[in-house]
C-alpha cells in the first residue's frame, strides 16, 4: 500500500472494456510523481488516499476481470508522522 493525493478526474472516450466504468483519477506520490488509479470510493481533488497496487489492485476495485493495477482504497483522515 502507498499514500497518494488525488488530483483531477481523467476523462476518456473511449475505453477498452474490460477496464470497467469506474471513475479513473490522477494521483500525486509523495515523492512528487504522477499515477493513474480506479477510485471505487468516490474521492475527491485533494484527498488522501492508500492505494493497493499490482493484482489485489482488481480484488479492491471489485471484480478480477477489470484491467487496473492500482485502486484506491480508503480516504485518509488523519496521520501522524
Amino acid at each position: 500500500m502507498e499514500i497518494h493525493q488525488v488530483g483531477k478526474q481523467i476523462v476518456l472516450t473511449s475505453r477498452l472494456e474490460d477496464v470497467g466504468h469506474l471513475p479513473l483519477k490522477e494521483l500525486k506520490t509523495l515523492g512528487g510523481g504522477t499515477a493513474v488509479g480506479m477510485d471505487p470510493i468516490g474521492t475527491k481533488e485533494g484527498d488522501w488516499v492508500f492505494t493497493i497496487a499490482n493484482s489485489a489492485a482488481r480484488d479492491a476495485a471489485g471484480a478480477k476481470r477489470l484491467l487496473t493495477d492500482l485502486t484506491v482504497s480508503g480516504i485518509i483522515d488523519n496521520w501522524q508522522d
